[in-house]
């Protein structure tokens, strides 16, 4: 694999020059055609793009050529899993394990596929997004739309076993459609996914917080549906490590009541956190339903982070998700908790490349602090 390193000066100036000129050309030409779309289908456009471009080998060799930066002060082990960078895709874009290929190939540390669940999910009532360019946001209301969690554990296996650098996680939901029954059948499909995935990736997340599906988020609506459910996943034998994924408008103590039950479980991290569901100090029409992404998540997931790392840092891994614009952003996370830093939205606003900028910027300002590697700066600030 080629790497980009400080240590060697030419193929570092030569991956500033092209990290600069791939996002010249999103911002000016790729950028302007997605956004002339609508957004429902400027999303299809890109997963069909992304699909077929990782399956033509000399484009994929290209843009690892220009995009893949790495840095020794980058990697690092969580939950026994070795990472060449901690920042990886978030859970939503890539629904159904379409783009590993170009993710690796851009230089991403993981990848988290999904959400996916037990059976077929068609998602609710298009359109799924709006943009919110003015907040470098999207409004989502997809609903857990993808092809089933025995197709894409499939293509994540797959993934796992062909990425040489990108580690695979996969997160797993309950069906959003007409056949959702009582909590046992809920939990059941949690169970059926978990068994479909054990073994097959590196890790996997459990999606308890999608705030736009038919049967609503009963396992954190209580403390005791939340012990429900994972006293029946702890059943299930499963070698990956599980985070939990959680939502962002609870109080802190009923955040608290839930990490602890979490505490008392099989569960290595938590992921902080899921969409913002508060519209009131947005712009926001009325009628477009569904969670706000990106920048309106920021300060509020900072804020839970730093907080969770507080209290159960000694008990859970955080990964941080919500406003991952900078590389200041990035850092931010890390040093309020975060061992792992998720992201979407500004490969929408900013472009693909914005992994290298993080990356990039990230061991800088680890460098400026003092740190030899950034497991060092995780929770000083906190």
């Amino acid at each position: 694999m080629t790497a980009y390193t400080v240590d060697s000066p030419a193929k570092d100036a030569f991956n500033k020059f092209s990290t600069g000129l791939f996002a010249f050309g999103y911002q000016k030409i790729a950028k302007k055609a997605f956004f002339a779309m609508p957004p429902d289908n400027a999303h299809a456009a890109m997963i069909d793009f992304c699909r077929a471009a990782g399956k033509n080998k000399p484009l994929m060799w290209m843009l690892r050529e220009m995009l893949n930066y790495t840095d020794p002060i980058l990697e690092t082990t969580v939950m026994g899993v070795p990472f060449t960078n901690p920042f990886g895709l978030t859970a939503g874009l890539d629904k159904d394990c379409d783009l590993p290929t170009v993710l690796n190939a851009a230089g991403f540390g993981f990848e988290t596929a999904g959400s996916t669940t037990a059976r077929p999910c068609p998602g609710n009532p298009r359109p799924w997004f709006h943009r919110l360019p003015q907040y470098h946001s999207m409004v989502v209301h997809a609903g857990l739309a993808n092809i089933g969690s025995k197709t894409v554990v499939r293509r994540a296996e797959k993934a796992w076993t062909e990425c040489d650098e990108m580690r695979m996680s996969i997160s797993l939901a309950r069906t959003n459609d007409t056949l959702c029954g009582d909590l046992d059948e809920g939990i059941e499909d949690y169970c059926t996914s978990l068994r479909r995935a054990a073994g097959r990736t590196d890790m996997i997340e459990i999606n308890v917080s999608c705030p736009n599906t038919m049967a609503g988020e009963p396992f954190t609506d209580s403390p005791e549906n939340l012990d429900r459910l994972f006293t029946a996943l702890d059943r299930i034998e499963h070698p990956q490590p599980i985070l939990v994924k959680m939502p962002l408008n609870k109080t802190w103590e009923q955040m608290h009541d839930l990490l602890d039950v979490l505490a008392e479980h099989k569960v290595q991290g938590v992921s902080l956190a899921n969409l913002q569901k508060d519209h009131s100090k947005y712009d926001v029409p009325a009628d477009w339903q569904g969670g706000l992404s990106g920048m309106p998540c920021q300060a509020d997931s900072d804020e839970l982070v730093a907080r969770v790392y507080r209290e159960y840092g000694q008990r859970f891994v955080i990964a941080g998700i919500g406003g991952v614009f900078t590389a200041e952003d990035a850092y931010r996370k890390i040093r309020n908790g975060a061992s792992l830093v998720q992201f979407v939205s500004s490969l929408m606003y900013l472009g693909p490349q914005n992994i290298t900028s993080l990356k990039r910027g990230v061991a800088e300002l680890l460098r400026l602090d003092g740190f030899s590697n950034i497991s060092e700066a995780v929770g000083v600030d906190a």
